[in-house]
């Protein structure tokens, strides 16, 4: 388990890494081209890349920072500081479209001036070519690790693709009409288009860092309950989890038989935890186990049992809304 962490925080690094050296090459790729055709379009895609080193930079910091265990200041570890980097790479997304509007718009007052289109749009091209891949492969890395901050450059990243072909279709275009009143406009609309994608890594982060329900986390921890739950498991219920960083944190309340010993109880637990680390690696739980009562004795399935004061009687749907609510007896009785 310790190993597959290390290697998890080793492939997490390296991806930020390269991702910044990607991004300060691109971006110096990207000036090369504005200062040779004094574009706005072009502009507004080196104004992309700026944020792209300067969130990659936060990026690997938050990798670093999260990788450190948790101590007595930070008792789940520092895995939240991926969430906080997101968000900070949202802001930054979000002043680099608003600054690409701003110098749209005075373009489009005090006129447009051009030249070597060719030259630059052939640049912005190589530079969209490469952070598609670069986009692709962090995603693809963040989703292995576990990374959010991984997940979200990897996003920014492919923005940054997507701006500089959107950029090289209308200079493309205005290479064939001779307006160069449509590169500040191409502008806006890429800008546009950023500012939706900074909206959309604040949001996740915010989420994040408020503990909201992932339900597809959700539907998975229930359907591995569902199917490695034994009969003697009466009930399970007040499910709750969090993520920080690549781990998970989840607790819940177990019902078993009241004869069942504490060394039995403890199996159970590190039964459910070792199952659980195989569908998300890096997860942790804590069960507080209860003991069963005769007014459980009707929803028991465990047929064995030699202490029932009735027969099972009622049956319930173990899924995610049960995992999450109240004790069975509780839900039927509403």
């Amino acid at each position: 388990m310790e190993k597959l962490e290390v290697s998890n925080i080793n492939q997490k690094k390296w991806a930020a890494w390269l991702s910044l050296i990607i991004g300060l090459s691109m971006f110096a790729s990207k000036i090369t081209a504005y200062v040779i055709t004094g574009s706005t379009a072009i502009f507004s895609d080196a104004a992309e890349s700026v944020v792209h080193v300067a969130a990659t930079t936060m990026a690997l910091f938050s990798i670093y920072l999260s990788a450190k265990p948790a101590d007595e200041s930070h008792l789940y570890g520092h895995g939240n500081i991926e969430y906080f980097s997101a968000g900070i790479e949202g802001l930054l997304i979000i002043i680099a479209a608003l600054t690409i509007i701003y110098t749209s718009i005075v373009d489009l007052i005090s006129g447009v001036t051009t030249e070597s289109l060719g030259i630059g749009t052939s640049i912005i091209a190589v530079a969209g070519v490469v952070n598609l891949f670069l986009g692709l492969y962090l995603i693809k890395k963040g989703k292995e690790t576990n990374s959010f901050t991984l997940v979200a450059d990897g996003k920014h990243v492919l923005t940054d693709s997507y701006t500089s072909i959107g950029v090289v279709l209308g200079l493309v275009l205005v290479l064939i009409t001779g307006l160069l009143i449509l590169d500040p406009i191409i502008a806006i609309f890429v800008a546009i288009n950023i500012l939706y994608t900074g909206y959309k890594l604040i949001r996740e982060s915010i989420g994040g860092l408020m503990n909201e329900t992932d339900s597809k986390m959700l539907d998975s921890i229930a359907q591995l309950f569902t199917k490695i739950r034994k009969d003697y498991w009466i009930d399970i219920h007040h499910l709750r989890f969090r993520k920080s960083g690549e781990f998970v944190f989840a607790d819940f309340h177990l019902i078993l038989p009241y004869y069942f010993t504490i060394e039995q109880s403890h199996h159970e637990e590190t039964y459910i935890r070792d199952s659980l680390r195989e569908i998300i690696p890096g997860s942790g739980i804590r069960v507080h186990m209860d003991y069963c009562k005769p007014i459980y004795c009707k929803y028991c399935n465990y047929n064995t049992c030699n202490v029932r004061s009735e027969e099972k009687t009622i049956g319930f749907e173990w899924d995610a809304k049960k995992y999450i609510g109240d004790p069975i007896y509780k839900m039927t009785e509403k």
